[in-house]
């Protein structure tokens, strides 16, 4: 494509304010900027899917933590898939399908090794920013690696209908787990946890007290928890655990509009009569998984063995909506954001 043909400027969501508790639409704005030269070594991407995740809820706020704060006044990134454009580096031509981290906006121009080629032939362009991404690789070595699960294991897994707890339900399943519960946020998902994603059992967290529900739905304890919610989910587990049993602390998206300190949980003393493991997560520290994750889902994806479902909001000026309604549970799925196919 000759120099004149490129885009010279596309939109970019900026944040503007910093939220205080849930996030509202006037702390982003949506501007046109410029779209840089390409100089050796870098691409030009224009974004076909952009990803919103609950973790950017955590860099809005200006705080310390494993991951640097969004800026104000300045684009917000994350995870996005697209076509390269145009190439000033080796091994990449424009039509090339690539993830990358510059996501919220339209056009992307980053250094080639920030980007990685996706087989577009090989599932969906969005599937690899939900279940063979970051979502995917996440629930994968949770379950696997930091829960240490083995077959026979009962597991209990909240926010449940979500991009990662829906896999985390199903590869426990896949791989021999003696009973599946999961918790989700309507009747419509608690259906389709059983139904469709063939979990033993699920319960609407809305309809009474976790504790109570999870005892229910899991009579003879846990041996596995994976965390997506924290609070009242956390101390409901840390009751059903079993002894020796081990928590994947992934999230806590119950907590994290909050303007005070969590109420829950209030049993964390049993941890030491059970001999419990509670293990935070971080994906990018299982990176020697990917090969053996990838290679295994797309399996499972591919004899139907492993169900995936997708909530697509069209437009970039979509963008923000799709972000808060993720927030609110609105999602089934993974929450992507379609800018072209």
């Amino acid at each position: 494509m000759a120099d004149q043909a490129l885009p010279t400027s596309g939109r970019e969501w900026h944040l503007v304010a910093r939220p205080d508790g849930r996030p509202t639409p006037e702390q982003f704005a949506l501007r046109e900027a410029p779209v840089p030269q390409l100089r050796p070594g870098r691409l030009l991407v224009r974004n076909a899917y952009l990803s919103v995740d609950p973790y950017m809820r955590g860099r809005m706020n200006d705080v310390k933590s494993y991951t640097p704060p969004f800026r104000l006044d300045e684009p917000l990134d994350g995870g996005a898939v697209g076509r390269v454009v145009a190439s000033e580096a080796a091994g990449f031509a424009p039509g090339d399908a690539v993830l990358h981290g510059l996501g919220w906006r339209e056009y992307a121009v980053l250094d080639a090794e920030r980007a990685v080629k996706v087989d577009a032939d090989a599932a969906p362009l969005s599937y690899f920013l939900g279940v063979l991404g970051m979502p995917g690789l996440t629930a994968y070595a949770g379950l696997l690696e930091v829960a240490s699960f083995k077959e026979g294991d009962a597991v209990f897994v909240s926010g449940a209908a979500g991009a990662v707890g829906s896999v985390v339900g199903q590869i426990a399943r896949l791989k021999g787990a003696s009973r599946v519960v999961g918790s989700a946020g309507s009747a419509a998902k608690v259906a389709r946890l059983v139904e469709r994603y063939g979990f033993d059992a699920a319960f609407n967290y809305k309809d009474g007290p976790v504790t109570e529900q999870l005892a229910k739905a899991a009579p003879d304890g846990i041996d596995v928890y994976f965390d997506n919610v924290g609070g009242d989910h956390l101390e409901a587990a840390i009751q059903s655990l079993r002894t020796h049993g081990r928590v994947a602390i992934c999230g806590a998206i119950g907590q994290y509009n909050d303007t005070e300190g969590p109420c829950a949980p209030r049993n964390l003393s049993l941890v030491i009569g059970k001999r419990l493991r509670l293990q935070g997560m971080l994906v990018p520290d299982h990176a020697a998984l990917q090969e053996q994750f990838t290679a295994e889902v797309s399996g499972w994806l591919r004899d139907g063995r492993l169900h995936y479902d997708e909530t697509v909001v069209d437009g970039i000026e979509h963008t923000v909506d799709a972000f808060l309604g993720m927030l609110r549970g609105a999602n089934t799925g993974k929450m992507v954001v379609r800018l072209a196919d």
